[in-house]
């Protein structure tokens, strides 16, 4: 019987831990990446505010800030409702992507990170689809709905800054 409880005894600070990506938790994959994408879009949005030529896009960086920083609060209030740790910081590519933003400047640097925003946004788009369709948490899902139509305006609105500068997507 001791050895029983301190077994209980020992497993259970594991089991109030937080539940670590990789656990077989429903929809773990778009909590990630949905985490990740929102710390990357505020991290360049601060970055266009500071480093853009043009004022429409250095806007749309404020935007970008803005608006992930509430998506974000949302996710880790929800992930942490369901006691799930999220990621920090943004993806490895998406790092690699703001550390390559770094060394641009003037036209070059806007047109690289008007274009990046609109390869972002489609796959941002993509995963909040895909998990509307498809996802098994409820929560997930219902944010993924709130969430997706302000990822369709950054879309639009970033798509038009391309268009009016004559950048190719």
């Amino acid at each position: 019987m001791r050895k029983f409880l301190a077994m209980i005894a020992l497993a259970s600070p594991l089991a109030a831990a937080p539940l670590a990506f990789g656990a077989d938790y429903p929809d773990a994959s778009f909590y990630k990446k949905a985490a990740e994408s929102g710390i990357f879009e505020v991290d360049a949005g601060n970055q266009a505010e500071q480093k853009a030529n043009s004022q429409k896009v250095k806007d749309f960086g404020a935007m970008m800030v803005k608006d992930h920083t509430a998506a974000n609060d949302k996710l880790k209030s929800l992930a942490a409702s369901k006691n799930i740790s999220l990621p920090t910081s943004a993806s490895v590519g998406e790092i690699a992507q703001k550390t390559k933003l770094d060394v641009l400047t003037g036209d070059t640097y806007d047109k690289s990170y008007v274009l990046g925003q609109i390869k972002a946004h489609r796959a941002a788009i993509g995963l909040f689809k895909q998990e509307i369709a498809t996802g098994q948490d409820p929560d997930a899902k219902s944010f993924a709905t709130a969430t997706l139509p302000t990822l369709r305006a950054h879309l639009k609105a970033v798509q038009a800054i391309a268009a009016d500068a004559g950048y190719k997507s």
